[in-house]
Formats: structure tokens, C-alpha cells, sequence
């Protein structure tokens, strides 16, 4: 989740409803200045004995971080506290429970994206080395309770906990208890986004499928292959879902932003604290009514701070983030950014996706979003098929936009290598999931703790 740097002081007020509209427009870019961003986070553990480090505790997150400083990244404060660190890599900052995150730098090309994750799990790996902590690569903590895990010293954490459970039961579990990676990409006009948020809002849970990577939970199988995606299902319906506008005729920056409007409120930033405006409406803000600030209206951080309170499966800001993936190990995380761009940054491919797609129905998306959970590959799509059945299709759609942006390394290979690990799914029809169930009731002997040697960075 976003970490805020910075007092906004002198940010612009928002007088008008045009200024959240521009917000999006602002983000269009020329192609050549289409840029991928890449997010990931990870579970913190002792190795000794496998318990989630506190912010305090020696050796905890807070030492990890200070460890991390060492690589040249400088630390963000909240009040007293270390909360983020920020460097030429991107951003490391804390999940609600002390996951990891990497929010990476705006790269070229997916040859950089992999460098940059490989540097910061070699940075952890190091420093987790030294104070005893190990990093695994799951969508949700296989065995750990919420009373088991620690909060980290946010004060957005805070009002978010306080008012998850008032609107969802498993919102908790989503703050705590989950781990994805995340892809952001950009557009260069209105109709370019338009095109783009339909095909990866349709095609997001075939992500999920084949990224699910969260089949336990509190020590045993949980009955989904992705639970980290069930948990959304009743987080928050405010702000979270399939969005079906996006597929209404006419849909652009304006329709997103009355959808981001009728969000509820989480909080507003102001001298480096967070104030609860948990539930009461941006509405009222842009019109001076909001009840925790009578009489002031926001600014173009705080419509940004909001924007990022929505979790719908696709997300807008100034540029279209990919939330539909289960946390994983290095090759996931290099994979998820080669599906996505492959398919959404070559004009050709993303016609050819968009063909894939372009008849489900309504009704046909949301099935496949409430199943893909549970079902992964077998989850159903329209006339009668399973995403099984198109899942090659759309990896091999992938690889011909790859192959026509021509981004080559050193060694003259482009980025199709990066779906390496797609292609092991589609070819054994088995998710990561599916594979550690085998596991787990076989060579384990349903010792889950085996986990930890496995699935670790």
C-alpha cells in the first residue's frame, strides 16, 4: 500500500470536479515513454522459529530495514519510526503485518525489471542473513493467525483496522495476512486506457489462476488454490470488484472518477499524521462539508491518497495497476510484468486479447472472478470452456507482443524468456497451488513446516 513521504504543504486545493478528472489525463504518455512498474512483497519470518518479527524486537523489522541502509536506500519517517526506505530501486516499504514490499522504479523494459528484483532479494537475503530472518514467497501465511501476527507503526494501518471488520469479514486477513505482486503500466490516450482496463480487468482472473500460490491456512488446506483472492470477496464491496462499468459504451477518466468519488473515505494526511475520515464521503471533501475538517477541501495529494484506498481487481491512478496475483518467488515475480506487458503494450496483441474476450458477458466475468479462487485453471468461462482452455492461447498472445517490442539484453535475447514459468503451468496444467497440495499430502507427510525450506527466496 502507498506510503506518504512528504507534508503536501504546498500542494494544489481542488476547486472543481474537472481536477480529479485531469488526474487521469495527466498520465498519458507516447509510447516510447511507456514505462513498467513492478510490485512484490514477501513474508518476513524468524528462522529459528518461524514466527512473524515484530517492528520493535531485536532483530525485528525495524533492525531490517536499518540493515537495509547499507545499499544506499534513506530512510522515510512516521513521527519517530523508520516506515519506508526510498532509493534509485523504487520504494521498500511495510505491510500492515510487516510483509516487504518493493514498489519498483518506472523501467524500459523487462530485462530491467528482473535486474531490479534480483538486487533487492540478494539486499534482503544479505541482511536477513545476518539477524536470523528468512523471506517466503507465498499469497497468504500458510499457518500463522491473526493474534499471531504484529502491527506496524502507520497511522493509515491503524484506521484501516479499526474499520475493516465494520464493513467485511475478511478484511483483516487481506492487511495481514496476504502477499501479491503487482504490475503497473501506462496509457497514451483515453481510448488507449479504456482498451486496456477492459482486456486486464477480464483477463484478471486468469492471472489469478495462474499465479494462485495461497492454499493453506493456519496449518492445513483451506479448500482454495488462491484463498488470497477469496479474501477480497468480502473485504470491502465499496471498494472492491469487477467494476462493470468498464464495460459500459462511454466509459473513460470521468466514469472512473465517479466510481473513485463514491468510494468511502479511509483518511486525509495533514502534518504528518493521518486523520480518521473512515466511511464519510469525498463528496462532501470536494464541496468543504467533510465533517474532520469543516470548511477545507482537498488537494491533489489527497485525491491521489484516495485513489489508492480503491482495490478493485484493476486499479487507475495516473496509470493502470494489475492486482490479480498471489505473492511468489523470483520467477513469478519476473513473469507477472511479461503477461501484462506482452499483452497490453503492443497494439496487436492487445486487439488479439481483447478478441479473446470481448463477448463474455457480465454475468460470465463474474462467475469466472467468484470461482477462479477455488477452481484456478477450471474455473469456467462462456460457451462452456474453462480458462484452461484459453490460457495457452493468451500466454502465446503474450509472447508475440514481446517479441514485436523487440527489447533485447546484452546477449540479443528479448523478454519472451520471462514467461518461462507460464509456460511450465500451461504445458502441466498445474498452479503453484496444486503443486504444493501434492506436496503437503505427500513427501511432507503434512508437515507444513516443509514450507518454509521450499518456498523460500
Amino acid at each position: 500500500m502507498s506510503t506518504r513521504t512528504d507534508s503536501g504543504d504546498h500542494d494544489p486545493v481542488i476547486e472543481n470536479r474537472d481536477q480529479l478528472i485531469a488526474a487521469f489525463s495527466k498520465g498519458e504518455k507516447p509510447k516510447e515513454r511507456w514505462r513498467i512498474g513492478t510490485e512484490h512483497e514477501k513474508f518476513v519470518y524468524s528462522r529459528k522459529d518461524h514466527h512473524a518479527p515484530s517492528y520493535e524486537e531485536m532483530g525485528g523489522i525495524h533492525t531490517l530495514l536499518i540493515g537495509l541502509t547499507r545499499y544506499g536506500w534513506n530512510p522515510v519517517f512516521e513521527g519517530e519510526n523508520i516506515i519506508a526506505l526510498s532509493g534509485t530501486d523504487g520504494t521498500i516499504s511495510l505491510e500492515p503485518a510487516g510483509q516487504l514490499e518493493l514498489s519498483g522504479a518506472p523501467l524500459d523494459n523487462l530485462h530491467q525489471t528482473c535486474a531490479e528484483t534480483g538486487r533487492h532479494l540478494e539486499q534482503v537475503k544479505y541482511v536477513g542473513d545476518m539477524l536470523g530472518l528468512g523471506f517466503l514467497g507465498l499469497g497468504m501465511w500458510p499457518d500463522k493467525t491473526r493474534a499471531e501476527l504484529p502491527i506496524m507503526p502507520k497511522g493509515r494501518y491503524e484506521i484501516m483496522l479499526r474499520h475493516m471488520p465494520r464493513v467485511g469479514s475478511m478484511g483483516l486477513d487481506m492487511m495481514l495476512r496476504t502477499c501479491t505482486i503487482q504490475t503497473n503500466l501506462d496509457y497514451g490516450s483515453e481510448a488507449d486506457m479504456a482498451q486496456k482496463f477492459r482486456v486486464s480487468l477480464a483477463l484478471q482472473p486468469l492471472a489469478t489462476a495462474l499465479f494462485a500460490n495461497s492454499p493453506f491456512t493456519e496449518g492445513k488446506p483451506n479448500g482454495f488454490l488462491s484463498y488470497r483472492s477469496h479474501i477480497w470477496s468480502d473485504t470491502d464491496p465499496g471498494r472492491t470488484g469487477m467494476l462493470p462499468f468498464v464495460f459500459e459504451d462511454g466509459f473513460g477518466y470521468e466514469r472512473y472518477a465517479d466510481y473513485a468519488l463514491d468510494v468511502p473515505m479511509y483518511f486525509v494526511y495533514r502534518d504528518g499524521k493521518y486523520i480518521d475520515a473512515a466511511g464519510h464521503s469525498f463528496r462532501d471533501f470536494l464541496n468543504g462539508k467533510l465533517a474532520v475538517l469543516p470548511g477545507e477541501k482537498p488537494t491533489e495529494k489527497d485525491w491521489e491518497d484516495h485513489l489508492s484506498t480503491a482495490f478493485p481487481e484493476v486499479r487507475m491512478k495516473s496509470f493502470l495497476e494489475m492486482r490479480g496475483a498471489d505473492g511468489g518467488p523470483w520467477n513469478r515475480i519476473c513473469a507477472l510484468p511479461a503477461l501484462w506487458v506482452g499483452l497490453l503494450y503492443d497494439q496487436g496483441a492487445l486487439d488479439a486479447a481483447w478478441d479473446v474476450v470481448k463477448d463474455w458477458t457480465m454475468e460470465e466475468r463474474q462467475t469466472l472472478r467468484d470461482s477462479v479462487p477455488k477452481l484456478g485453471l477450471d474455473a469456467p468461462i462462456g460457451g462452456g470452456r474453462k480458462l484452461r482452455d484459453i490460457a495457452g492461447q493468451v500466454v502465446d498472445i503474450a509472447r508475440s507482443g514481446l517479441t514485436a517490442r523487440g527489447r533485447l539484453n546484452g546477449a540479443g535475447d528479448n523478454e519472451t524468456g520471462y514467461l518461462s514459468f507460464l509456460d511450465e503451468v500451461v504445458a502441466s496444467g498445474k498452479t503453484n497451488a496444486e503443486r504444493l497440495l501434492e506436496r503437503y499430502h505427500g513427501q511432507w507427510q503434512g508437515d507444513l513446516g516443509r514450507v518454509y525450506d521450499e518456498e523460500s527466496f
